[in-house]
């Protein structure tokens, strides 16, 4: 029964995971004052080359200059984007996220949203295998890196 367990808990996970896509910039930035930045020329852009975009090759690229409200915008947007280009590859909703830490396999969580190259899901799988309760607050913890 375990094992059914884990198997779907997984399955869920994984079609979680590859049902994100590829969105423009526009999509990927949740608040519209943000999205007001993103010119006609600047939604092509990656969000990589945006993260690193400073002011200057902003009016450069748009022929406009940013006010000192505006520059704050960027930076906060560019903040915001670099959290959840930090979340990892794969994304697995917070609900999911805190099921898998009650029933102990809050490592998985950790190892698809890191994309399995951080330490914290070896460290989370270890405090869970000595006693369920180091897992599960070591894996609310860990929760605000990801949310």
């Amino acid at each position: 029964m375990k094992k059914i367990l884990v198997l779907a808990v997984c399955a869920i996970a994984y079609f979680q995971v590859s049902a994100v896509g590829v969105h423009r910039l526009s999509d990927q930035l949740k608040d519209a004052e943000s999205k007001a930045l993103i010119t006609p020329g600047l939604e092509k852009m990656s969000a990589e080359n945006f993260a690193n975009l400073t002011p200057e090759k902003y009016q450069e690229l748009t022929g406009k200059k940013l006010g000192f409200f505006k520059k704050m915008q960027l930076k906060a947007a560019q903040k915001a984007l670099k959290k959840q280009a930090r979340a990892g590859g794969g994304e697995i909703s917070k609900g999911l996220y805190i099921v898998l830490a009650i029933l102990g396999l809050a490592w998985i969580g950790m190892g698809v949203m890191d994309d399995w190259s951080g330490d914290t899901w070896i460290i989370n799988l270890v405090l869970t295998v000595l006693f369920w309760l180091p897992g599960f607050i070591h894996a609310l913890i860990v929760m605000k890196k990801y949310y």
